[in-house]
Formats: C-alpha cells, structure tokens, sequence
C-alpha cells in the first residue's frame, strides 16, 4: 500500500497481477472486478464491488462504459459491462450504486441498466466543466454527463438486499456528490476516490473543496470501520491509522504553502515546483489543482490574499500572506 502521503503516480504493479475482468472474492459477500483502465491517476483500473453472494447483487463503481449506446462510449471500459454480466450470471443485479460521477466510475451504469433493468442508486448527478480554474484538468476526472439515478440516496440512507444492507455515508470533498458505502454485515466501507489505497486523492476546484474534504476525513476517522475497499488500489486493512495519515499529510501541505509565501508572493505553479519536487509532469496539473483546493480555504480562512493584480486564470494570479 502506497503510504497516505504519495501523489497519484505510484508505481503500477506488473500487470500479471491486475485479474482485469476477473470477479476476485475478497470476502464472503464482497467481490471485485477490475476494469481495463489503468493510468497515472486510477493506479491498475476502477475496482467494481459486487455485493451479495445470493440471489441480489448490488454492483458499486461500475466503471467506464465501453462501446456502449450512444452518448457512454469510452474505450478505456471496452468488455467490462460484459465482464460484470458474467460476474453475476445466475443472480439479479438490483442496484447499480455510483460513488460519484467521474468518468472512470459511473459511465458503465447506463449501459448496464440497459442490459440488467436494475435501477441505478446513490450518489446525486452533477455535470460540470471544471476547465475554468485554470491549473490544468487531469484526464480522467472529467464528469459524466449522462449519469441519471433513478434514486438519490441521503447521508445515512440504507439499501438492503439478499443477506446485504449498504448505507450511504456522504463524504464530498472529491466531489461534492461524493458517496462511501458501508456494508452493515461486514464493517467494510466502499470509500471510492474518498481515501484510496495507493495515493491522496485529488481535490480539484470548482467543485472539489478542501474544507469539505478534511470534515469528510474526521467524519470518516470517528467511524469504526474495519476495511476499507477503495476505487483504487489495494485493500486498506488499518483504516483509521492511514485516515489519520492523511489528515497530517493535508496539514503538512498547507503549512508548506503559509511557509512559501511567508518567504515571498508567489503563483499556484511556482508553489507546486516548490512542493513537489520529482514529480511526474504529466501530474502537474492535478498537483495544481489540489494547491488550488487548499490556497482556496486559507483565503476563506483569511490567512492568504490575492496579489494587488487579479489574474484571468488562478495559475497566473499570484497569492500573499495576510500579515
């Protein structure tokens, strides 16, 4: 498991080890399938969890859509819908349940609602173009804007099925549709890009909201969680140690950006060369976009300020500490 402090990027695994469009039990009433989409910042694919190991299935991210109809292709999801068919032959798929509406997590739901009939539940939908901030749109975080659930669930709400019960847990911060699903039976929480199992997530304004994401952090470190099974990457077995982590990792990067512009006035660019030293290039925009979420707060906070000239785009406008 990549520690909480690493930035999307990590090192892929061979890819031998992947199980891409395999149903994996993880435990008794928990599997997973692997969809074909890997890349810098969804580490070896989106992970699909179907729960329920009787006659109903609920099926959580269904991932990238595939040359599906009109309106969710994407090639990245190629045979994964079929992938999940197979999966669950011999049993009814009664809720396709979405974290949120990234396009490497909810695009296959319409497609598979064509095929199975199952109602799609969860997560709100929310389409917007998040291109105005001006640090650069990391590839895969673009929303879906076909995702149409038939029901919404609210914080706390419960989904039941054969020998299964889900609840939503309400988590925005990502995003602010973000949703975790906890598995009553079990004490496994479905956490999505909420806390994933190789890197931080990227919280990209103008919809992703640091101030949001670290109440969604403490939300998720008073609950009692025993696994948490993410959207990405490996199983997190010590929830609330890597929860706690991450919470000190966000810390961490707000005192470095207080501590540059104590040094001098700077631009989002110049801070992130500053704090990211190594960094793959091609995660520069999504470094920028998370330096945004956080130089966003403290100006909420009143602890930074915008320069005396205001920039078009928030890469050029230059930011100073409030003395």
């Amino acid at each position: 498991m990549a520690s909480s402090t690493s930035a999307p990027g990590a090192a892929i695994p061979d890819r031998s080890e992947w199980n891409t469009g395999l149903a994996v039990e993880l435990e008794p009433l928990v599997r997973r399938v692997l969809a074909p989409n890997p890349s810098p910042y969804t580490f070896n694919g989106t992970q699909t969890y179907l729960i329920g190991n009787g006659r109903d299935v609920a099926v959580i991210d269904p991932g990238p859509a595939g040359t599906g109809p009109a309106g969710h292709a994407d090639t990245n999801g190629d045979g994964h819908v079929e992938a999940i068919l197979k999966a669950t032959a011999g049993q009814r798929i009664v809720a396709i349940m979405c974290t949120h509406t990234h396009r490497d997590h909810s695009p296959a739901a319409g497609p598979l609602q064509a095929a199975s009939g199952a109602p799609i539940i969860g997560c709100a939908a929310l389409a917007i173009d998040d291109s105005s901030a001006g640090t650069g749109v990391r590839a895969d975080a673009e929303f879906d804007p076909f995702y149409a659930p038939d029901r919404v669930l609210a914080d706390g709400e419960r989904l039941a099925g054969d020998g299964w019960t889900l609840e939503a847990v309400a988590t925005p911060g990502h995003t602010s549709n973000h949703l975790c699903y906890a598995l009553i039976e079990s004490g496994a929480l479905f956490t999505g890009d909420h806390v994933m199992g190789w890197s931080t997530t990227v919280v990209s304004p103008p919809d992703g909201d640091m101030a949001a994401y670290m109440l969604s952090l403490n939300k998720l470190q008073m609950r009692v969680d025993q696994v948490y099974y993410p959207a990405h990457g490996p199983a997190v077995t010590k929830p609330q140690q890597l929860v706690r982590g991450m919470i000190g990792h966000r810390r961490q990067r707000e005192a470095q950006i207080l501590r540059l512009l104590g040094e001098a006035p700077a631009t989002i660019p110049e801070m992130v060369a500053q704090m990211y030293k190594g960094l793959d290039p091609r995660l520069t925009g999504a470094a920028g976009r998370s330096v945004l979420a956080h130089i966003l707060d403290l100006e909420a906070k009143a602890r930074i300020a915008r320069g005396p000239q205001a920039a078009p785009q928030a890469a050029e406008q230059q930011w100073t500490l409030i003395a």
